[in-house]
């Protein structure tokens, strides 16, 4: 047994007893208070998702067997689906990738009974996605309204918000409602008519939005991606008002487009860099509602090959947003969101950080045989912050894995004839990894967006002066072999086509029903 301490036992005794002073254990307690906070947030959205399931279920066990379609099996009535009102789906498209095509598939096959269309905008024809869509559009041409709309280069805001503004002003004469999605998620059959039947019974609502339930692909990159996204989640999981706002589901009045309320095509085109982030701000300075209804969850597929560089080119994108602002205001708020974000980021590491110190100093002490000493008592009290520290992290982790649970079980009812989503896939040990991984590096990528003021957005550099997007860099050596999540390929890839499914058969007849004269013979 020893009695003196070597030099690399002592400086690491002395570190474990400088984490066990006031201020260390409130580091600590405090990391454990915010993962018990995320805990709580992940139960609360848990609960939301979970009644949705019940709701669901127990009407089909009365019978109504469309119950993913409609709570009341009266509304697929043709008198009622004859009164819908139009909608116009905007999908600006960036490449083409492994998932693409049955996403758009997902969202062209949709079951909504109204007269609907669909509008895939590209910056250009060279764009790999232009033929692959023409293609499937090709095959579906005698039973869905769509079409491809070229809207050319970006010169004063983001290249997405372009497409969307262009999408906009192709859109039919008579919609009433917008919807803007991503290619990268995957709709439900009900979906749709879901945001429609809450537009119409509250016309006071500004957007209605959803959010997406990332499938990692088994990468650490893909793990990070999902580990940043689980705590927004719990904001749109409220099934009716939010403070939050996601550009990958977004509907609105096509009104509030054609006759600019609120600055919404002004705030966008006129140097808009984040579709969403500039909405919700907009949406805060109006005073307007955003909701987000429970069956807004969609599967979210990740790349096969998502690498860590392209999570972290994902990360920085992201950050990035909160460098742009349309008002003073908005300025304040992100601002504070940067500091707030990186303040709890930080807070959530360092515990684990002193608790590696504590369970090693623990394991010298045992190994080298130094429990006589009196300046190794301090090991004890450590061990107590590790053991909750553990508990706290473990529960975490368990309201984690219950919502994604409870949301892979509501995207299986909401999607009868898709693949079967399963848990199985998930590691948790990689989710554990990516939480510490994701929360170290995310105010590293806010400081590195806050001092440098431009962005590298699928080969286009944007720069920001005063938060609004004033240059925009367009060469051939910034663009990336694959865009960050999808791992869609910006040039040379094509795609194909695949077999129609019963859905899309019932599509049909839903179309027939709103358009009986384009299918005479």
């Amino acid at each position: 047994m020893s009695t003196t301490l070597d030099s690399m036992d002592s400086i690491l005794f002395s570190l474990s007893r400088a984490f066990c002073t006031p201020f260390a254990v409130f580091v600590q307690i405090q990391g454990c208070v915010i993962c018990l906070l995320l805990a709580l947030g992940w139960l609360m959205a848990a609960y939301v998702r979970n009644r949705e399931i019940k709701r669901i279920k127990n009407s089909m066990k009365a019978g109504n067997s469309l119950a993913f379609l409609y709570q009341d099996i009266n509304e697929l009535e043709h008198s009622r689906q004859a009164k819908l009102p139009r909608v116009s789906v905007v999908m600006p498209l960036k490449g083409f990738g492994e998932h693409n095509l049955h996403n758009w598939r997902s969202q062209i096959t949709s079951l909504y009974g109204g007269p609907l269309e669909f509008l895939f905008v590209l910056e250009s024809t060279q764009d790999p996605a232009y033929h692959a869509v023409s293609r499937l559009l090709a095959t579906h041409q005698d039973h869905v309204e769509a079409k491809v709309v070229i809207a050319g280069l970006a010169t004063t805001c983001s290249q997405k918000i372009h497409n969307q503004l262009i999408g906009v002003e192709k859109m039919h004469i008579d919609t009433k409602y917008v919807l803007f999605l991503d290619d990268d998620v995957s709709l439900h059959p009900g979906t749709i008519g879901a945001l429609t039947s809450e537009m119409e019974k509250n016309p006071e609502i500004f957007i209605q939005t959803g959010y997406p339930l990332d499938l990692p692909s088994g990468t650490l990159g893909s793990y990070c991606i999902y580990e940043y996204h689980m705590p927004c989640s719990m904001g749109f999981a409220t099934g009716g008002t939010t403070f939050f706002l996601w550009g990958g589901c977004m509907m609105m009045h096509a009104d509030d487009f054609r006759q600019d309320r609120y600055g919404v095509v002004s705030g966008l085109r006129d140097g808009g860099y984040s579709d969403d982030m500039t909405l919700a701000a907009l949406a805060g300075a109006h005073k307007r509602l955003i909701t987000s209804p429970p069956v807004a969850v969609f599967p979210h597929p990740l790349a096969t090959d998502l690498s860590f560089g392209r999570y972290w080119n994902y990360l920085r994108k992201q950050t990035f947003v909160l460098e742009s602002y349309i008002s003073k205001v908005n300025w304040i708020m992100n601002k504070a969101l940067f500091a707030v974000h990186c303040y709890l980021s930080w807070g959530f590491v360092a515990p684990y950080v002193m608790s590696v110190i504590h369970i090693t100093s623990a394991l010298r002490i045992y190994i080298k045989g130094y429990h006589q000493l009196e300046d190794t008592t301090f090991a004890s009290s450590g061990m107590s912050l590790v053991i909750l520290l553990a508990i706290c992290t473990f529960i975490e982790l368990l309201s984690m894995w219950n919502l994604t649970r409870r949301e892979v079980t509501l995207c299986n009812l909401l999607s009868p004839e898709a693949p079967r989503l399963t848990l199985a896939p998930y590691n948790w040990g990689l989710i554990f990894v990516a939480m510490l991984v994701d929360n170290f590096l995310y105010p590293i990528s806010a400081f590195r967006s806050h001092f440098s003021q431009s962005i590298n957005w699928s080969g286009i550099r944007y720069h920001l002066r005063n938060g609004k997007v004033f240059k925009i860099e367009r060469r051939n050596d910034m663009v990336p072999a694959k865009t960050d999540l999808g791992g869609k390929h910006l040039y040379g890839k094509k795609g194909a086509t695949h077999k129609a499914s019963f859905l899309s058969s019932l599509g049909r007849n839903l179309a027939h029903w709103r358009q009986p004269k384009k299918f005479d013979v």
